[in-house]
């Protein structure tokens, strides 16, 4: 019901937003900052509310490829100027609402590597902004794009190497032990990424439809039971 609430919101800021011609990055901002408001706010909350209010808003642009990156970027800020607010987690916002703008993109087209890239970037920027955990953010982000490149069926290597390289692109710029941390987490190479999209994809614990496997030890025991030939 709360997620339900929460995405009314965003298709309302959405149709607020979109009665000009060209969606403006500080209108978007500010929409998704009012629709993320207080209460309960989950990585599927954030998911709804930016990709919503994204597809509305660029609903009869004229040029949707050139407006969705800056209209991305301005959507992920706002989510994590608006979790900062309120104490919420800006690893797991950042995540939603970096799937919430490459979903829209799918929906209503561009390069979704791209978008990647800017939106990871601005997510890492944003963060230490506001004093959060930029190596944290830069995780979660890539994640999220991993992920969404599963569920709109992309390129998760590509998609994920786009968002790594947004990532540490804002790391140089922040600089410091901040940025140092992000080049750590994401290991800046292709194996980190490698990394990243194994533990993303990897199936929990217990959800397989094997059945209880018998330890070793007791494996053993049963061979040396069986009856020697004559």
């Amino acid at each position: 019901m709360a997620a339900k609430r929460r995405a009314a919101r965003g298709s309302a800021a959405g149709r607020r937003l979109s009665r000009g011609r060209t969606a403006q990055p500080g209108r978007v901002q500010r929409g998704i900052t009012s629709a993320i408001t207080g209460g309960e706010m989950i990585t599927v909350g954030v998911l709804n509310v930016v990709r919503t209010t994204l597809t509305t808003t660029l609903q009869g642009v004229a040029d949707v490829g050139a407006e969705i990156g800056s209209a991305g970027v301005a959507a992920v800020r706002g989510s994590i100027r608006a979790a900062a607010r309120i104490g919420e987690d800006l690893g797991l916002v950042s995540k939603g609402a970096v799937k919430g703008v490459i979903t829209a993109t799918e929906d209503i087209g561009g390069d979704l590597a791209s978008v990647a890239r800017s939106v990871t970037q601005g997510a890492v920027r944003t963060t230490a902004e506001v004093g959060g955990d930029v190596a944290r953010t830069a995780r979660k982000a890539v994640e999220g794009a991993i992920e969404a490149a599963g569920e709109v069926g992309g390129d998760a290597v590509s998609l994920a190497r786009s968002a790594a390289a947004g990532a540490i692109e804002a790391a140089d710029k922040i600089g410091g032990a901040a940025g140092r941390a992000v080049r750590n987490t994401l290991g800046g190479t292709v194996a980190g990424v490698q990394n990243l999209i194994s533990t993303s994809s990897a199936p929990s614990s217990g959800s397989g439809t094997r059945g209880p496997r018998i330890p070793p030890k007791t494996r053993a025991k049963s061979r040396s039971r069986r009856p020697r030939p004559t």
